[in-house]
């Protein structure tokens, strides 16, 4: 018998929902929405060349995107050039209410501010690394489109991960990769990448074989291939008149083999190697450094020429600019009268200045002294360094179209030069010369114009007299038909040139060959491109010719690739040391030593490392 009581009026509560599956799904999805379409917005921006800041995604991350390898944070070891997705912890913002509040405390707040201004990239928990890259995965499956709304999801840049290194396995960067067949996304790799350091002691490091081993059973597959990549930096062992080369220039070598031996292996002479070569202007153990500096005094008469304002560089000499010129017609007058008393030749003979003979604009080790300067690129020689005004320079210029109008001098100049001065010149030869007015800028200018054409021949005079081109080749940046502006520029660009091709010569001794091959490569370049001197050339070279630099030096990075599968079933392990650290979100440390330097310490004549592995794994969309 049963019994049934019902109570007139109520209604039973239904049950507390309670979380479980269907829940957690449904929260699932519409982060993933969510971050899909935040993506998708981005990528949209990017295209469109809008996107310029990091952008914030919820209150505590950001991304960005980056488009050049030589911008990326990962370029320690991911190369590929293409558009990334780097997502990153976003910094704290200052609450601006609580900065007034604590005004009372100066020292405080100016410490604060400064922390907020001088804050690096900040990295992600681990957790919430993997939570992004699950969402970016679950939007890339072809079978999940009431996920994106859409039938066929759109393939993403790869996205990167900053993660804090917080785990026992010390991961800092986390990677997704989608794979495609045709239009269709197939699967995505994950890339996992840990770092530990700096390493003195190389004793723990694995061997080869482990390092296979552990690939094998990691993805089940029985046959493997190595690869070897190392770096070196060749201006840190190279000497030059007892002076190590350091600064921002460097020459850099990457080797690339097959059939890795062992951990630090030198790469053997079969290697395949190319130079990257970084050089910039002004380093003063430079061998062309005072033709740089020729080159700053003519790019100041430039801007000066252009705004009106000139600062004037520091005078090199003690003589007044005035005294110094005078002596120069004093020694032309002397020579002239010594010529005019000698019997006549049949060729006449060109006047050449003592002083010629030991200005060198280039170093005379690696090029070949100008012993022909005519007499405005003697004027121009004198009055470079000594003018401190424009008033030096209009008073100079006055005291030698003087002398030319009274026909006191009579200089040699090179036939086809096209300064304002040098058609003087010429004019004063059949007594044709006009009254000119040296005025405003026009003193500027006509020293710019010497500059200019004096410029133009030792250029010429080291690139044809070494045989390294072709006038005709050359003739784009020796044009003196395009305006003032131009031609500076092709000169910079010409310059850079220089500068490359004599370090490789001074410091490397290089063949003529391969110094011809960076020339033309260079020039190539700068026709097509606007000056870049931060802008790394190429050059392949043979292993025997350098291994006296790199031989006997402690690798800048020494990597090795275990590879097995093809395709797009590639699967690889990196197993990388670097000198300096390869991430800049993650302060690394090491017990027991006492040093925070990145490269090298003194009290160890081994080399700090830091042991970078990425490996990566594979899930596909059945």
């Amino acid at each position: 018998v049963c019994s049934l009581k019902v109570v007139v009026g109520e209604t039973p509560a239904p049950p507390a929902p309670q979380p479980g599956p269907v829940c957690e799904m449904d929260s699932l999805l519409r982060h993933t929405r969510a971050f899909h379409a935040f993506l998708l917005r981005l990528y949209d921006q990017e295209n469109k060349g809008m996107l310029k800041e990091p952008t914030l995604y919820e209150d505590d991350v950001q991304v960005r995107i980056v488009n050049e390898v030589k911008r990326s944070p990962l370029q320690a070891f991911w190369k590929e050039n293409m558009p990334i997705f780097i997502a990153e912890r976003a910094p704290l913002k200052v609450d601006e209410d609580h900065m007034e509040d604590s005004s009372n405390n100066e020292t405080s707040s100016l410490s604060s501010s400064k922390l907020e201004e001088n804050i690096g990239p900040l990295p992600l928990s681990i957790m919430k690394a993997r939570q992004l890259v699950s969402w970016y995965t679950l939007a890339h499956n072809p079978h999940m489109s009431q996920v994106v709304n859409c039938s066929v999801p759109t393939a993403f840049p790869v996205l990167w991960v900053r993660c804090d290194g917080s785990d026992p396995e010390g991961t800092v960067w986390l990677g997704a990769e989608p794979m495609k067949t045709g239009k269709e996304i197939t699967s995505i790799v994950f890339h996992t990448v840990t770092c530990t350091g700096p390493i003195v002691d190389r004793s723990p490091f694995a061997s080869i074989e482990i390092l296979k081993t552990a690939h094998k059973n990691r993805h089940s597959c029985s046959a493997v291939m190595t690869k070897g990549y190392a770096q070196y930096d060749l201006f840190g062992s190279t000497v030059l008149e007892n002076t190590i080369m350091k600064s921002q220039s460097n020459i850099m070598v990457d080797f690339t083999w097959n059939n890795v031996e062992k951990i630090l292996e030198i790469p053997p002479l079969t290697s395949i190697a190319t130079l990257n070569i970084k050089v910039e202007p002004g380093d003063t153990r430079s061998p062309v450094i005072q033709i740089y500096k020729e080159l700053e005094f003519l790019l100041v008469l430039a801007r000066g020429l252009k705004t009106g304002e000139i600062e004037w560089p520091e005078v090199l000499e003690e003589k007044s600019a005035i005294i110094v010129v005078q002596e120069l017609i004093e020694d032309l007058k002397d020579q002239l009268n010594a010529y005019q008393q000698q019997p006549k030749s049949k060729e006449t003979e060109k006047l050449r200045s003592d002083a010629a003979a030991v200005e060198s604009t280039i170093h005379a080790s690696f090029a070949p002294e100008r012993g022909d300067l005519d007499f405005a690129e003697q004027l121009w020689t004198r009055m470079r360094k000594t003018v401190s005004s424009y008033q030096d320079v209009v008073d100079c210029l006055v005291l030698v179209i003087q002398h030319l109008k009274c026909k006191d001098i009579q200089p040699w100049i090179h036939r086809g030069s096209n300064s304002s001065l040098s058609k003087l010149i010429q004019q004063s030869y059949h007594g044709t010369m006009p009254t000119v007015s040296v005025t405003g800028l026009t003193a500027i200018r006509m020293l710019l114009e010497i500059g200019l054409d004096k410029f133009r021949r030792d250029y010429i005079n080291y690139f044809i007299g070494q045989e390294l081109t072709t006038l005709n080749y050359l003739d784009y940046f020796v044009n003196c038909t395009v305006n003032l502006e131009e031609q500076i520029l092709r000169f910079q660009k010409l310059h850079h040139i220089l500068e490359l091709v004599v370090s490789c010569s001074a410091f490397l001794n290089l063949s003529h060959e391969k110094l011809f091959t960076l020339t033309q490569s260079c020039s190539r370049y700068y026709k097509d491109n606007p000056l870049d001197e931060r802008h790394v050339f190429q050059l392949p070279i043979r292993p025997m010719t350098i291994n006296a630099f790199y031989e006997n030096e402690h690798p800048f990075m020494w990597r090795m690739e275990i590879i097995s599968c093809h395709g797009q079933r590639e699967l690889k392990t990196m197993w990388q040391l670097n000198t300096k650290p390869p991430v800049d979100h993650v302060t690394f440390t090491t017990p027991g030593l006492p040093v925070d330097d990145t490269t090298l310490c003194s009290d160890y004549e081994e080399a700090f490392y830091y042991n970078t592995v990425v490996s990566c794994s594979q899930a596909r969309f059945i």
